[in-house]
């Protein structure tokens, strides 16, 4: 059966655009998550026709497809669990159209974020969701799990800016959702419900995005408070006052000494900085919004405030934040770092108690883990530092991920902000959204009846994101 799949497969899309070398099959079984999954046959499709197909003969042999863009998902969404065919949608790299007096544009699924914005700059306009990943990460794949990135706190997150999109369903049906004008009142928003389903309902195979002019002016500050929860009374001081920074982050003393060690950067050993941005057209209005901010961080203890509209010294006030997840993942020799409950949505008053939550739960199970994010979007990372060689520390970061969501929900929070559920938050997610789970499969059925499309992610997981697969860390099969 298997030479069948693999002579059709080649057929539609030609012998050299199929993979299933023992090699690639291991290499396109894992992301950049913890799990690891062989797939069976990788499939490059070149045009919409090929999608189409594939997924027409795949429906019919009830054969799993999953989507794959740069596997930069920290959560196991490109994974195949059950093997069958991953689709990596890279060749598929097209911008289709630039249209700057409607502000929009046309893209495939496999165009890089960073190139997409170079193309962009010419025409003095951009795409705001960048993730710090945006240098390897697709549109397609950050429009399947809604991502954004450093500037959501302005801009807001992927779902705002996909205006329509052309999907192929489970049976090879070719779709088209939404329309090119910024407003639309007709019917179910089904392209919005694309946005963050992680490749469970559809194949995107082109975007329609909204575009922002590029800001004239843009100003970059830095402050550092010798306590957390200083910090944190800044943050909510900025947002409640009705400022509008374009960045506002925040980093703890374990991510400070990271970068201090790694990069030997030199800040201060203090409890937490808050990196801040404003931008605009107007230089006046981008002075009022710093204004404002230091005005706030001054008022709740914050000292050596240093700001610049320099790009240079920009830069380089910003790398310490910009380095800060390749230095945690060289904080211990030894130790990996791993992204398991790393993006939780927190209430703007809640973002110091939760990084001193976080640092409680990691000191009670005796793990290093960081507190730091995109603050004034209300979204607080995390990564957990420890020995992938022993299975019982394995055990640690379980717990540890269950009682930091367990504060999450008390205090109003959610799962995912930004990264997405698919295995590693399942368990978390499937808690929280308990009173729609069978609502959303009720929708998974309408879109995918057989269930090909990315199986046992979301609200069908595994419930113990332990289980869900191997793990590409450490020892092998160490359950």
């Amino acid at each position: 059966m298997s030479d069948l799949i693999l002579k059709r497969l080649q057929e539609i899309v030609g012998v050299e655009n199929v993979v299933s070398d023992p090699l690639s099959k291991i290499v396109y079984g894992s992301d950049s998550s913890v799990h690891s999954s062989p797939a069976d046959y990788i499939v490059r499709p070149l045009y919409i026709e090929h999608i189409q197909q594939v997924l027409k003969f795949a429906n019919s042999k009830r054969i799993p497809v999953v989507p794959r863009g740069s596997g930069s998902g920290m959560s196991g969404h490109a994974v195949p669990i059950d093997g069958g065919i991953v689709l990596d949608m890279k060749q598929m790299n097209k911008i289709v159209e630039i249209n700057p007096e409607n502000l929009y544009c046309r893209v495939q699924p496999g165009v890089i974020d960073d190139r997409l914005n170079e193309k962009l700059a010419k025409h003095k306009l951009f795409y705001p969701p960048a993730p710090a990943s945006s240098n390897i990460a697709t549109i397609g794949g950050e429009i399947s799990t809604n991502a954004s990135g450093i500037r959501s706190v302005k801009y807001g997150a992927t779902r705002d800016y996909v205006l329509g999109l052309k999907v192929v369903l489970a049976n090879g049906d070719l779709v088209n959702l939404g329309t090119v004008t910024p407003v639309e009142s007709s019917g179910y928003q089904i392209h919005r419900l694309i946005v963050g389903s992680e490749g469970t309902l559809a194949v995107i195979v082109e975007a329609t995005l909204k575009l922002i002019p590029i800001p004239k002016f843009r100003c970059l500050g830095i402050c550092s408070f010798k306590r957390l929860s200083d910090a944190g009374d800044s943050i909510s001081a900025i947002i409640s006052a009705g400022l509008r920074p374009s960045m506002l982050e925040l980093m703890d003393n374990i991510a400070i000494k990271a970068v201090n060690s790694s990069l030997d950067l030199g800040l201060p050993d203090v409890e937490a900085i808050i990196f801040f941005e404003a931008d605009g057209m107007v230089k006046e209005e981008v002075d009022y919004q710093i204004d404002g901010i230091e005005d706030r961080c001054l008022a709740n203890h914050g000292f050596s405030l240093e700001t610049s509209y320099d790009p240079k010294q920009r830069a380089k006030l910003y790398l310490g934040r910009k380095k800060l997840f390749p230095s945690l993942s060289r904080y211990k020799d030894g130790y990996v770092c791993t992204s398991l409950a790393d993006d939780m949505g927190i209430p703007y008053t809640k973002m110091a108690e939760c990084a001193e939550m976080i640092h409680k739960i990691s000191n009670k199970y005796g793990l290093i883990m960081s507190a730091y994010g995109h603050c004034g979007s209300g979204c607080m990372h995390t990564k957990i530092l420890f020995d992938p060689n022993d299975e019982y520390k394995w055990l640690d970061a379980e717990n540890a991920v269950e009682e930091i969501y367990s504060y999450v929900r008390e205090i109003g929070g959610t799962t995912s902000a930004e990264h997405g559920v698919a295995l590693s938050k399942a368990q978390a997610f499937k808690e929280e959204k308990k009173d729609s789970l069978e609502l959303m499969r009720s929708i998974k059925k309408a879109f995918d009846p057989n269930g090909i499309l990315n199986p046992h992610k979301l609200q069908d997981a595994p419930s113990r994101w332990i289980d869900a697969t191997a793990i590409r860390y450490g020892k092998e099969n160490f359950r």
